[in-house]
C-alpha cells in the first residue's frame, strides 16, 4: 500500500497536518514563520538568562509558567514570582557564567503551540563546560506573541 502524505491523509488527526507528523522539507507554509518566531523567543530568553535579567526573562515567558527539573515542579503564577535563586546556586556551586544553545529542534507544533527539544551547555566565564543538558520547552502564542509556557529539563 502506498504511503500517504500526512497533509493529504484525512484519517490522521488535525494536528498531523499542522506539523506533527510531516517529514522535513514538507512543512506547512506557516511552519517557517512559527519556527523562526519560537527560535527568536528562545534566543531572547537565553540572552536574558545570561544577562541575569529577570524582567527580560519574564518578557519571554507566559504565565502561569511551569518548570519541571530536578524532580520538582514549580509554577510561577505571574511575573515577579520567578526567583533567580537557581542562577545564584549555579554561580556559587559551579561558577556558572552563561549558557549556550547546542541545538533547538521543533518537534511538534500547531498554530498556537510548539514543542521544542533543546540541548544546552552551562559554562564558566572561561568557557569551560559545567554540564550539557536536554530539555523540552513548550511555547505558546498568546496575545499575539510567542512565549515560553513551560520547561522540562534534565538539568538541575
Amino acid at each position: 500500500m502506498p504511503r500517504r502524505s500526512p497533509a493529504r491523509d484525512k484519517r490522521l488527526p488535525k494536528h498531523a497536518s499542522a506539523g506533527l507528523l510531516r517529514p522535513p522539507g514538507l512543512e506547512a507554509p506557516a511552519s517557517d514563520s512559527i519556527h523562526k518566531a519560537c527560535i527568536a523567543c528562545l534566543d531572547r530568553f537565553v540572552a536574558a538568562v545570561n544577562a541575569y535579567d529577570v524582567h527580560a526573562m519574564e518578557a519571554e515567558m507566559h504565565f502561569p509558567h511551569v518548570r519541571f527539573a530536578g524532580g520538582s515542579i514549580v509554577t510561577f503564577a505571574a511575573p515577579g514570582g520567578n526567583p533567580m535563586d537557581l542562577f545564584d546556586r549555579l554561580r556559587r556551586k559551579d561558577g556558572w557564567h552563561h549558557s549556550t544553545w547546542n541545538s533547538r529542534s521543533m518537534v511538534q507544533h500547531d498554530e498556537t503551540k510548539a514543542h521544542v527539544a533543546v540541548n544546552y551547555t552551562r559554562r564558566r566565564s572561561d568557557g569551560s563546560v559545567i554540564g550539557v543538558y536536554d530539555s523540552r520547552y513548550v511555547l505558546a502564542l498568546k496575545d499575539g506573541r510567542w512565549g515560553v509556557q513551560l520547561r522540562s529539563s534534565f538539568g538541575p
